[in-house]
């Protein structure tokens, strides 16, 4: 088993992103997809400026200044992800019935990730690695089609959109990697997340009625408290804390075993709808759960690599 640092990091990004599916379904009973994602990366960056401004001394909490030559990677990083990522997944998890059956689609990461990360990075996949994904992602199609007589999918249109975003989120990863060393996880998410802010503003304005969001706004917190309580999730640990962990994993680890571990998402989604709507948990559930999780010790063993991959 790698190191425990990075490992740990990426568990607890996925536990964070797992909670995310139930903050937008709430937020979305009274906000626009689009007047969410202003809301919650408006917070991000404004939270994350702020910590940048406090502890600017501090070489990990400090935001940095970016050279001209690398600013290339930091705009292509800012359009795919949050930019076309989180304009897909907000539609995605709008268009699916379940918060539970779009994180399963949207865990397809793991397949999709290597390939750009040996096609862009030239990065080895060992074949501990493939197994890990294979018995990873058995045991995800296990959760997710366990109860399958009662499965209702919602707008068929959420499968295209799920793995179109999942593509975006395998070239953001990518991305990752590409940047120099030199800068700080936060560095990098805040951004990215700033220069995506500025492409979502222009788009909101277009298709949406910003003064409809000002007038929700002023009803008051209590009129809608449940959805601004979502926002203030979306906008802190999914936006914030979970990127700037999941950045740190994709740096030390690299693209593909960072990228496994989204198969996680979908096992601690299904104990959170359990947890918190009762939601039924059949014995297959179980045996998914614990097959993904086989599979990440598996991913994460080290071996020697393929010299065909």
């Amino acid at each position: 088993m790698r190191k425990a640092a990075p490992i740990i990091a990426v568990i607890v990004a996925m536990i964070i992103w797992a909670g995310s599916g139930i903050a937008v379904k709430e937020a979305l009973s009274v906000f626009t997809p689009l007047s969410l994602i202003i809301l919650r990366f408006s917070l991000a960056v404004t939270l994350m400026l702020l910590t940048g401004l406090i502890f600017k001394r501090n070489n990990l909490l400090g935001l940095q200044k970016i050279d001209k030559a690398d600013i290339g990677y930091f705009l292509l990083g800012g359009f795919f992800q949050p930019f076309i990522y989180f304009i897909l997944e907000t539609y995605t998890y709008r268009a699916l019935s379940s918060p539970t059956i779009a994180e399963a689609f949207l865990s397809t990461n793991p397949i999709i990730a290597p390939v750009f990360a040996w096609v862009f990075l030239r990065e080895h996949i060992t074949r501990n690695n493939i197994i890990g994904i294979v018995v990873s992602t058995i045991g995800m199609l296990a959760l997710t089609l366990a109860g399958s007589t009662d499965f209702e999918l919602g707008n068929p249109w959420g499968v295209p959109l799920a793995l179109v975003t999942v593509c975006s989120a395998a070239a953001y990863s990518t991305i990752l990697k590409k940047i120099p060393d030199k800068y700080s996880p936060i560095t990098i998410v805040f951004t990215t997340q700033l220069i995506s802010l500025c492409l979502f503003i222009p788009l909101w304005a277009i298709v949406d009625d910003p003064a409809m969001l000002f007038a929700t706004l002023s009803e008051g917190v209590g009129a809608i408290q449940t959805s601004l309580l979502g926002v203030g999730y979306l906008g802190v640990f999914s936006s914030v804390v979970a990127f700037v962990l999941f950045c740190y994993c994709v740096r030390d680890i690299g693209v593909s075993q960072a990228n496994v571990f989204n198969n996680i998402r979908p096992v601690f989604t299904a104990i959170l709808m359990l947890i918190l709507f009762s939601e039924h948990l059949p014995v297959l559930k179980w045996i998914g759960m614990g097959l993904i999780i086989i599979g990440l010790f598996i991913s994460q063993k080290k071996e020697k690599q393929l010299n065909s991959l």
